[in-house]
């Protein structure tokens, strides 16, 4: 069936598979958008099929071996929760992204157009560049959230808040586990204080 497929299409992969080849490919599957990336990083892609679709193939090159494999599931070979379709980047928190395929705004795949009067959301207390990126900001993130949820600032302080247990004035400290001062400095976490085992008796 691929000897025949291929045929078909017209490639030879005596000498393996190229970017003409991969060319050829995504023309003649334009329903789905094929994308290869170079490790498993999820940071640098060798191939992005230039198709508008949501349906995607991707597929991991690996230089030494010069083979190609089927990624069935990106998220889980990455082991990150995220990987933004506009730019083929991994990230650990959806709301946290920024690149200049996605809108800053309402984390569309694609920038939302400015107009001349910013909406203000009185759900999230945030500014958004259009109707268009007011409206996408009630649409549901892969959390079952709304962007409006999972994106807010505070109206207090105006801090830029994606955790439940924000404190004004505060951020959280990653090492102690908690929220901190501002001015709160640290560079690893405390040792705990635990005695080490008696000896084994005889």
């Amino acid at each position: 069936m691929v000897q025949k497929l291929l045929e078909t299409i017209g490639i030879d992969l005596s000498n393996g598979a190229r970017i003409t080849e991969l060319d050829r490919f995504q023309e003649q599957f334009r329903e789905y958008k094929i994308v290869v990336y170079l490790g498993l990083s999820c940071d640098n892609s060798m191939f992005a099929g230039q198709v508008d679709s949501t349906r995607r193939f991707n597929i991991l090159y690996v230089y030494i071996k010069r083979h190609y494999h089927v990624i069935a599931n990106l998220t889980a070979a990455v082991a990150r929760r995220y990987v933004f379709k506009s730019c083929h980047k991994s990230c650990a928190r959806d709301v946290t992204h920024a690149c200049d395929q996605t809108c800053s705004d309402c984390l569309a795949c694609h920038p939302c157009a400015f107009a001349d009067v910013r909406i203000h959301c009185l759900e999230c207390n945030r500014h958004f560049r259009s109707q268009t990126s007011f409206a996408n900001d009630k649409q549901s993130t892969k959390q079952n959230r709304s962007v409006c949820e999972a994106k807010q600032c505070c109206a207090m302080c105006g801090w830029f808040v994606t955790r439940g247990n924000h404190e004004c004035n505060k951020r959280y400290c990653d090492n102690y586990k908690e929220n901190k001062e501002i001015v709160h400095l640290c560079n690893m976490r405390h040792l705990k204080v635990v005695l080490p085992p008696p000896p084994p008796t005889r």
